[in-house]
């Protein structure tokens, strides 16, 4: 089997305009490169021209560019029509919103006739700038509606015939097939329109005619099956034609019936066998509608006249891998002409019976049924899919040993690779995947536990050749292994093919420091291997699940990196959906068992998750409607809080996962536990005000007030001191603002203190760093929070680097060259949570953040290190850093010279800036060589603290100061 090829981008191309900050070339004059604004980039729910959604009252976003400085939108007008024709007419058939005197861009909802099931829905948009004058009206868009009644869905679920046993356990590890099913088509006439709506429990592969439908993977994506599944809509005109035509699917278990997390290496699941978490086997559900010329219609479902059979996938399994056995290929199987009559029958999903077990976890044991359940609701997809990003070539082979050769890819991600070989019919060819090699050139693979990552191909014999990729499986890995490869392989036998949601890059990041640029590329590929799907803790090893501490330490720096706003719109459903009966968010989410202590299934910080995330989701993207979806939710989990923690201060109910991987420092878990109780009550607050919820955002603050009071007396003592002498004690209250104000400045000098008395080193985990060095930023100890960044000691960033890391390790200790691993088994190098710093590389290295939610008015306000101030390494004096935010691109490039400071800056239209310029006096700023009271935008704040003020307006600007 061959897989599908695609066009592939790489992500972190740089925009043409990066490309000119990025040599060195001036802003733009104050002459105008183009008049009015043009209205570019329209999406639908954070989407490109989405089908098949399942909101009612859509949100539209777009923004606008324009080559003039200062200017804005003033009033917009978008037309939605049910069709390109009608819109091309300019006849707002389902929507003429009118002129709008409004600025906003963002999440406008649509406000037209009620949309109904498959309603087409074509539109644009035109805007008025500061002047007044119009626009042209944008390059339209689109989007479909999906089945949004019960009633819509005429297919049934169907399945195999399965009377296997249940086997598996935790010493017997079960890997089925996948399964083929198909069912030819008769289309007697010329189609207008087909459309398919397909789902699985289990994910599927969908082909019409011998061809992919689309190119996402492991559709339909992850959910508690239990109360909703996915559905996914494909627009497949092009595909069908008049007369024969065939509709087929692979179906494999995926998360369903799966191996999933570490249930098998610690006993989860039926029969302690880490799989069948929601149930045995899997089924399809396939609904393909078909408009005819002539008006009339068709439905094309899945019933029992579907045939199925195994094929060539003969193991199939996210977290063990594929086996492929090219022999038994189903030539042609999804196309006409195709003989099916040793095919079985499919049977509709119920008839496989029930099928009670025993599920064990640290809840207990309970009996669970693992025949089908129809889910109680077909959900629209609302994320973004998996699909192939890019190909990474390796850079080297070696043979530790003979017949056993191993490529380097050079590059840790999540993906598979593209084997192309060519030998005898029963060529066995075994794929071993890892992030890193032994000390003697061995593959290392213990962290794996009990994940097998492994692929396995047996070759059919074909003389030109064979190519496959595995659909249904995927890694974490930059090494892999090949044995029983016939010959000697090439490089070009191995590709590696990145895959992971597909969430475009947003950001580019560079300065003078080249370990701080490999950093951030190390963050940014973190990044990606794990946001699939789900945000989940590592790729490579038998975990992978959505850990919410990881989350919501992340979430901040996650949105700089890349548009992540339909990913965790996505996976806040899934959140809420977990949240446990009495109130927390647990561990994970989805949350098919329970780890940790007995009947304790959450963990503070973990669990606040469910009240960080939608807020930061709010402030990167101004969205109120994700605070409003989850506002009952999140009051349930602040109502359990108070319940708990009567006093105001912090408990320790739950798992004790507190500052995780500290380095020789214990931070009390109450203590933790009254920090996150004070954060999320302060962000309650301010999303209660966003919403008009005068009363709970006051309720908040006293909460929050009742908490600082309450930490005071308990950890404050008569000296003014902090009683808990940890680095992340100080950090995390200074942050969150718990520390009375006339302590703070003290609080701050005795956390860098601490620093230097532990020799300019961290002591900090996963928590406190987060929150390190800004807190020192922002207290007068700047410089010593850039010496941390470009530390190479251990524990930094850079002693991961200069031990060769190519993404962001669990612990700050994972590996070292002259130790060899800490704690294989426990151990990835793939792990997000430390590549939060990230944040403070921008919000203060290059000083892009914002002031209101969405990035309506922006802040750039670099903070560059004083001069001579890190002994270890040469200050970095340069940074190049851009963001593209929801209305736009924001860039910040500032360099220090001989005898000057010079900033650039890109402020996108129809938003305004403050900008900090490092000066004696406004008099030593200039703009584009004018002072700043001739510069055209430019408007003088004042001098505070060494730096000038000023407030522009869109467009290119280049500050300077004399030094």
């Amino acid at each position: 089997m061959t897989y599908n090829q695609h066009v592939l981008f790489p992500l972190a191309v740089m925009s043409l305009a990066a490309c000119v900050l990025a040599l060195g070339l001036p802003a733009a004059s104050h002459a105008a490169e183009s008049g009015g604004l043009k209205v570019e980039r329209l999406r639908c729910e954070y989407l490109a021209s989405p089908l098949g959604i399942d909101e009612t009252t859509p949100r539209l976003t777009w923004i606008v560019t324009s080559g003039q400085r200062s200017q804005r939108q003033t009033a917009y007008r978008i037309l939605v029509a049910g069709n390109t024709e009608e819109l091309a007419n300019g006849n707002g058939t389902l929507w003429d919103s009118g002129r709008v005197e409004s600025g906003e861009t963002v999440n406008v909802p649509y406000a037209g006739k009620p949309l109904l099931s498959r309603q087409q829905c074509c539109w644009k948009v035109m805007v008025w700038d500061a002047a007044g004058n119009p626009s042209a009206w944008s390059t339209p868009a689109q989007w479909s509606m999906g089945l949004l009644d019960p009633a819509d869905w005429k297919a049934r679920w169907i399945s195999f015939r399965d009377q296997s046993p249940l086997e598996a356990s935790q010493e017997k590890m079960v890997l089925p097939p996948a399964r083929y099913y198909r069912k030819p088509v008769e289309m007697a006439k010329d189609v207008r329109r087909a459309t398919v709506y397909a789902s699985a429990l289990g994910i599927y592969e969908l082909q019409i005619n011998g061809h992919r439908v689309g190119n996402s993977m492991f559709s339909p994506g992850w959910c508690d099956y239990a109360k909703r599944s996915f559905y996914n809509t494909y627009d497949v005109t092009e595909m069908v034609r008049e007369g024969h035509n065939v509709l087929g699917a692979i179906v494999a278990d995926g998360w369903y019936a799966g191996y999933v997390g570490y249930g098998l290496l610690v006993g989860y699941g039926p029969n302690r066998c880490g799989r069948y978490m929601y149930g045995k086997t899997p089924a399809l559900l396939v609904q393909l509608e078909i408009q005819y010329a002539d008006g009339s219609n068709d439905t094309i479902v899945t019933d029992s006249t579907w045939k199925v059979a195994t094929g060539p996938i003969v193991e199939a399994d996210m977290l063990m891998g594929e086996t492929c056995d090219a022999r038994l290929e189903l030539s042609g199987w999804a196309g006409p002409g195709f003989d099916d009559s040793r095919w079985a029958s499919a049977v509709r999903a119920e008839e496989n019976g029930s099928l009670k077990a025993e599920f064990i976890d640290q809840s207990g044991s309970r009996e669970v049924e693992l025949g089908f359940r129809k889910p109680p609701r077909m959900q629209a997809y609302p994320g973004v899919p998996i699909v192939p990003i890019e190909e990474i070539q390796p850079v080297e082979i070696t043979e530790p040993n003979p017949g056993v050769y191993l490529f380097n890819l050079g590059q840790n991600f999540s993906g598979v690779v593209r084997l192309k070989v060519r030998g005898p019919a029963g060529t066995t060819i075994r794929i071993r995947h890892g992030e890193m090699l032994h000390t003697d050139g061995r593959l290392m693979t213990e962290n794996l536990r009990k994940a097998r990552a492994t692929d396995t191909y047996i070759l059919r014999g074909d003389p030109d050749g064979e190519v496959w990729t595995p659909r249904f499986t995927y890694h974490g890995f930059q090494f892999v292994e090949l044995t029983g490869y016939p010959g000697t392989p090439e490089l070009d036998a191995v590709t590696g093919v990145v895959l992971h949601s597909d969430t475009p890059l947003a950001s580019s990041f560079e300065c003078s420091d080249e370990m701080v640029n490999q950093l951030f590329r190390n963050v940014v590929w973190t990044q990606r291997a794990n946001f699939f799907e789900i945000p989940t803790d590592c790729p490579q090893r038998d975990e992978r699940l959505g850990w919410t501490g990881d989350a919501q330490i992340y979430v901040r720096t996650a949105s700089f990196n890349a548009d992540v706003a339909a990913f965790f719109t996505k996976w806040l459903q899934d959140l809420e959906e977990a949240q446990l009966p009495d109130g927390p968010y647990p561990d994970y989410a989805p949350y098919p068992m329970q780890h940790g202590k007995p009947n304790r299934a959450f963990a503070t910080a973990w669990m606040d998750a469910g009240v960080i995330c939608p807020h930061a989701v709010y402030r990167a993207y101004g969205d109120t409607r994700v605070i409003q979806r989850h506002w009952e939710s999140m009051e349930r989990f602040m109502d359990y809080r108070k319940r708990v923690s009567p006093d105001f201060l912090g408990v320790a109910l739950g798992n004790g996962w507190g500052d995780w991987l500290s380095l020789n420092e214990t931070t009390p878990v109450e203590y933790v536990d009254t920090i996150y109780f004070a954060c999320s009550s302060k962000l309650m607050a301010e999303m209660a005000e966003a919403l008009g919820k005068e009363e709970a955002a006051k309720m908040y603050r006293e909460w929050f007030d009742s908490i600082a009071r309450a930490y005071a007396k308990k950890y404050i003592d008569d000296e003014g001191r902090l009683t808990v002498e940890t680095q992340s004690a100080h950090a995390l209250a200074l942050y969150v603002g718990l520390v009375p104000e006339r302590l703070r400045q003290a609080f701050a000098d005795r956390l860098a203190e601490m620093i230097r008395q532990n020799d300019v080193r961290m002591a900090t985990g996963f928590l406190g760093t987060k929150h390190l060095l800004p807190v020192l930023s922002a207290y007068g100890h700047n410089d010593l929070a850039g010496r941390l960044l470009q530390s190479r000691r251990f524990p930094s960033w850079g002693y991961e680097i200069e031990n060769g890391a190519t993404t962001i390790w669990e612990r700050w200790n994972s590996f070292t060259k002259d130790e060899g691993f800490m704690n294989p088994s426990m151990n990835s190098f793939s792990h997000y949570s430390f590549g939060a710093v990230c944040e403070w590389m921008f919000t203060n290295l290059a000083g892009i953040d914002q002031v209101t939610p969405g990035f309506g008015q922006i802040l750039i306000r670099p903070l560059p290190q004083s001069q001579e101030s890190n002994p270890e390494h040469p200050e970095i004096d340069w940074v190049r850093a851009e963001y593209d935010s929801v209305r736009g691109r924001v860039a910040s490039h500032w360099r220090r010279l001989s005898d000057r400071f010079q900033l650039d800056v890109v402020v996108p239209a129809n938003t305004t800036a403050t900008v900090y310029i490092p000066a004696k006096t406004v008099k030593a700023v200039t703009e584009s060589g004018l002072a700043l009271g001739e510069a055209p935008g430019v408007r003088v704040l004042g001098w505070e603290s060494g730096r000038v003020q000023v407030s522009i307006g869109s467009g290119n600007y280049r500050f300077a100061s004399s030094q």
